[in-house]
């Protein structure tokens, strides 16, 4: 533990990337020697301590070696997205040769139990340091929903597992026995429910709070989870009462106050603070080194100067329906196969940058206009964003780049990143878990109305059909969360939590493929990207034979 406070001063500025900074903690003693009496005699650097271990969180940042943070790597092991550069070894996962040898960067068990036994410190030490009483109230529960969320990456990943509630130290013995899923869930449920019962609503200083947990969040959290529990995955009997707490878990959410559908330009809800979001997780220029940390710089087409890092697929696009709200498989669509992007749901042309879409502010890639090009991406073979075109080592190889979460009002090729956020929860989330769990409990026309709601909001005017019932229904509400959530972390585990996993991994990940002809028109064709393979033990992963070695934990079924 005493290198843990040793690095303290590392945490001090952490945590001041997330919210504002405490500036009377950082005269008082070296940053590099905050010991374990110091830290734990004084309220602000308390603080400074709990502010850190929101980096149990998932953030905007792009770090190659940072094992918790998956935000945008889960996107390409699952069959929303492709990263040519094979950032957090998810080739691993897609190949189907996962061991617990070779999870490497895609693992978070032992960072997340660092931050658990972080947590574990921190409310075993709280109530004996000197302070405010109700500043040590809301940090407890802080601290309390952290861990929390800690547990619920854990479960997600691996099923039940140890729950540790104290702090280990020399003396600690680490043989241990894995708890059940469902009483990890009763265990993440009651910590949500005494966070929130905590936490207040929100923060009078927003602008200097943001990131902060608020009641809000837990009970956010407290839906997702029972979600999953409800889910095929975990519910294999289909029990009507999980699905039941799912959706009183959702409605409670629902009716808070504060919080409401984001109604401006699409596009800007992912990039701006609005009332639809719930809890998310800055990153600040302020720590950023350059723009190479900066979702543009990593996600704009290789013409762009960009990166096309995670790529969307072809599988993802074709997610997306028509603009009156039909799937493109529908004969009465309109879906031209040959004019593959016209028409589309408005959310298309917000989440993904496609050949003929413009991107960013024309004065920002003057050098495209000086070649005789604009900003509008060519993504067809030969132009500027193809594999033929500029800087080709960063080419998509689907042909498609994402064009959610970026900010385009600036120059990433000048200018450091701007301030960034990761959603955590946002209302759309909630509204589609309470649609789901009102499905299951054959509240049919709730599940419609609250699909409505967010399709209404994307621009599509027409309701669903009362018609649409039943498995069909079931296929559509999958269908709205692969398209409303998708790069926010949702999909991987939506195909595992349902149980379609072996259908929708065991498949190649596809990209199109352009040619413009003579005349100026186009061909489009299907291509395959990717060959992807998916086993029955891959619904959980591997708990990492270190872990099983040092601890004797029962290891997840399938894996040696």
């Amino acid at each position: 533990m005493k290198s843990l406070y040793r690095n303290l001063g590392v945490a001090l500025l952490a945590a001041c990337s997330m919210m504002a900074c405490q500036k009377d903690v950082l005269n008082k003693i070296p940053l590099d020697s905050f010991s374990d009496q110091s830290v734990w005699k004084d309220m602000k650097l308390a603080e400074a301590f709990a502010d850190f271990q929101y980096t149990i969180l998932p953030n905007p940042g792009h770090y190659w070696d940072k094992l918790t943070n998956r935000s945008w790597a889960l996107s390409s092991a699952c069959d929303e997205a492709f990263n040519k550069f094979d950032d957090y070894n998810a080739s691993i996962m897609n190949s189907g040769s996962l061991t617990p040898d070779n999870l490497n960067n895609f693992d978070i068990w032992q960072e997340t139990y660092k931050r658990i036994q972080d947590c574990n410190t921190f409310l075993s030490k709280i109530d004996n340091v000197p302070g405010d009483s109700t500043v040590r109230s809301r940090l407890k529960a802080e601290i309390t929903y952290l861990r929390a969320y800690g547990y619920f990456r854990l479960i997600s990943d691996y099923g039940g597992v140890p729950l540790v509630t104290k702090p280990f130290d020399l003396n600690s013995k680490f043989d241990m026995q894995r708890s059940s899923f469902d009483d990890c869930v009763t265990f993440i449920v009651g910590e949500c429910d005494a966070a929130a019962a905590v936490l207040p609503a929100s923060y009078a200083n927003s602008a200097g709070e943001l990131g902060r947990a608020t009641k809000a969040a837990a009970l956010a959290l407290k839906s997702r989870v029972l979600l999953y529990a409800a889910s095929p995955l975990w519910n294999p009997s289909n029990d009507s009462k999980k699905w039941q707490l799912a959706a009183d878990a959702a409605k409670a959410v629902i009716d808070l106050p504060g919080y409401q559908l984001y109604t401006g330009n699409y596009a800007d809800m992912f990039t701006t603070r609005n009332p639809e979001l719930i809890m998310t997780r800055a990153g600040s220029k302020q720590y950023m080194w350059d723009a190479f940390q900066g979702v543009e710089m990593f996600m704009a087409p290789n013409g762009y100067h960009g990166w096309s890092s995670f790529a969307p697929s072809q599988n993802l696009v074709d997610a997306f329906g028509t603009a009156d709200g039909k799937d493109i498989t529908d004969p009465t669509s309109g879906y031209d196969p040959q004019h593959p992007y016209a028409n589309r749901d408005a959310r298309f042309y917000s989440d993904i940058i496609c050949d003929g879409l413009p991107y960013g502010r024309a004065e920002f890639f003057k050098d495209r206009y000086n070649a005789g090009h604009s900003n509008v991406a060519e993504m067809y073979e030969g132009g500027l964003d193809s594999q033929q075109g500029w800087d080709t080592w960063n080419a998509s190889l689907t042909r498609y780049s994402f064009r959610k979460y970026q900010d385009t009002t600036y120059n990433y090729n000048v200018e450091t990143q701007t301030n960034k956020f990761w959603i955590i929860a946002r209302l759309s989330e909630i509204y589609l878990n309470y649609a789901e769990a009102q499905y299951q409990l054959k509240n049919e026309a709730d599940a419609r109305h609250y699909l409505d709601l967010l399709r209404h909001r994307a621009g599509i005017v027409n309701d669903l059909p009362g018609t649409l019932t039943g498995p069909d229904l079931l296929k559509k509400i999958q269908n709205e969360r692969q398209v409303e959530l998708c790069l926010e972390g949702h999909r991987y585990y939506d195909v595992r939590r349902w149980k379609i996993a072996d259908a929708t991994e065991n498949k190649p990940l596809g990209g199109m493929k352009i040619i413009k002809n003579a005349d100026g028109t186009k061909t489009y064709s299907y291509i395959k990207v990717q060959d992807r393979r998916f086993l029955p033990q891959h619904y959980l992963l591997p708990i990492p034979r270190e872990e099983i070695r040092r601890t004797n934990l029962q290891q997840n079924p399938g894996y040696n």
